[in-house]
């Protein structure tokens, strides 16, 4: 049965969106393998095949054929060299998902470029050349993978058909690639091995006769059933507010996304970093109101009480807190051309707040190849380190394992406005932060039970002015 145009839309808006990357060293088929991609689905119109044909006799790269790599590399210096330097974003989608891929560069002096492309990836594609095995650009974007806390890895060992489909040599890449994930203690909780040829198609959208001892699936049918519905975190409720809408004296809603968790109308929240509380009076949206709304969704909130909220501010349900301070510890990647100056007065952006900090310490440098932690006290470009960061305002955030949207922040430059760096929050920064785990005990120090508002009211005091970390219990 055919459906009208507006049944065909609504089932269209009913797909859910898989961001991905490709990533892998120099010449591994990235490029090729995107363009193959959209080849093999049928996923371009006429007239971009005419362009590409005719492209591919003019700058290819591959003989005769078709140079697919041409429909992701566009700049000039990119089809002069082969190369990618910039991320390249592609946008399809076929009966089951839609796609967006990132086409990142692979040499080492582009990794930045990688990050920017990762930074909001569910599953990436690593590339190796069937003929070189693993090398260092494989376990470098390996590493940056797993910092970026990428649950989905696909392993596509390109270029089989230069091997002769050799079983022998995918097993022998696999074990190796496997090996050093092990020494590097890095646990991808979805690992997929596939053997595919980008230029010529094998395995790529169908199953290759080529390899008959390969019994998984080819890399699209992957790529449409992966699950990435647990991958946002929709435990804890975080609303950065981003903006407060206020029409008219009847209204005063707060604008924003749902970093992650659901949030109910009715449901008790809490406002951060002034701790006062209020509950959901509405949910509002442009198609209308709703009962409840989940991550990702853009929504504007109304409360029942007058609270004062501003951009930067974060709404969370009172019984599962993020952590709050002034400190804190995270992996950061450096990727201005200029050294890191410790003296500077960067701005950190964390969701929507923006506040002066500095990098108090960096503690150690890793070293991608080994895996090691160097002794450092600087940073440079595409280095990767565990630094110790003090803000001049409070910040409320999580653990960038547990919550990426809530854990992750870029610094920039407030001389030229650059991004001088992108963090993963590992913790608080136990170091320099107060008291981090001082506890009030209704039993120990008996306080009645009349009383205990009054410490509820100093500890929450405490909390947000000193940035002491407080519980108190009753017992």
């Amino acid at each position: 049965m055919a459906l009208s145009i507006e049944e065909f839309l609504a089932q269209d808006e009913q797909k859910d969106l898989l961001r991905l990357l490709t990533a892998g060293s120099v010449d591994d088929g990235k490029s090729t393998l995107i363009g193959r991609l959209l080849f093999d689905s049928k996923r371009l119109y006429e007239d971009q095949l005419q362009a590409l044909e005719r492209d591919s006799k003019r700058v290819g790269n591959a003989g005769d054929n078709i140079d697919y790599a041409l429909l992701c590399d566009g700049l000039k210096a990119e089809r002069e060299q082969g190369i990618t330097i910039d991320v390249a974003y592609r946008y399809f989608s076929t009966n089951r998902r839609k796609f967006i891929i990132a086409d990142t560069p692979g040499h080492e002096q582009y990794t930045r470029n990688m990050i920017t492309g990762g930074s909001t990836a569910n599953l990436a594609i690593i590339l190796v050349d069937a003929r070189q095995g693993v090398v260092t650009q494989t376990c470098r974007h390996s590493y940056i993978v797993s910092l970026l806390g990428i649950r989905h890895l696909v392993l596509a060992v390109n270029k089989m058909d230069l091997v002769e489909f050799s079983q022998e040599r995918f097993d022998a890449i696999v074990a190796e690639y496997k090996s050093w994930l092990k020494q590097q203690h890095i646990d991808i909780p979805d690992l997929q091995c596939i053997p595919l040829s980008a230029l010529e198609g094998d395995n790529v959208v169908e199953k290759s006769s080529r390899t008959p001892w390969y019994d998984g699936q080819s890399l699209m049918d992957y790529l449409e059933t992966v699950p990435i519905d647990q991958d946002i975190n929709m435990r804890s409720m975080r609303f950065p507010v981003q903006y407060v809408l206020r029409p008219n004296l009847d209204f005063r809603g707060f604008a924003g996304k749902l970093a992650s968790g659901v949030v109910k109308v009715g449901d008790e929240v809490m406002a951060l970093p002034s701790g006062k509380r209020s509950r959901i009076k509405e949910i509002v949206t442009y198609d209308g109101n709703l009962d409840e709304a989940f991550a990702p969704q853009s929504v504007t909130l109304t409360l029942e009480d007058e609270i004062d909220l501003s951009r930067g501010e974060m709404l969370v349900h009172p019984n599962d807190r993020p952590m709050q301070g002034h400190h804190l510890r995270a992996m950061m990647v450096w990727m201005d051309e200029q050294p890191l100056d410790s003296s500077k007065a960067f701005y950190l952006k964390h969701t929507t707040n923006t506040t002066r900090a500095y990098i108090t310490n960096v503690k150690y440098r890793v070293d991608i190849n080994t895996g090691e932690r160097v002794a450092t006290e600087g940073m440079r470009l595409n280095e990767i380190s565990e630094v110790c960061i003090t803000t001049a305002a409070p910040l409320t955030f999580d653990r960038y394992a547990d919550n990426r949207q809530t854990g992750a922040f870029v610094v920039i430059d407030p001389i030229t406005n650059f991004t001088s760096a992108v963090g993963m929050i590992i913790a608080e920064d136990e170091a320099h932060a107060i008291a981090s785990t001082i506890q009030v005990r209704l039993s120990e120090y008996g306080i009645a039970p009349e009383a205990w508002s009054i410490v509820e009211h100093f500890c929450e005091e405490l909390r947000q002015r000193a940035g002491i970390n407080i519980e108190c219990i009753k017992e």
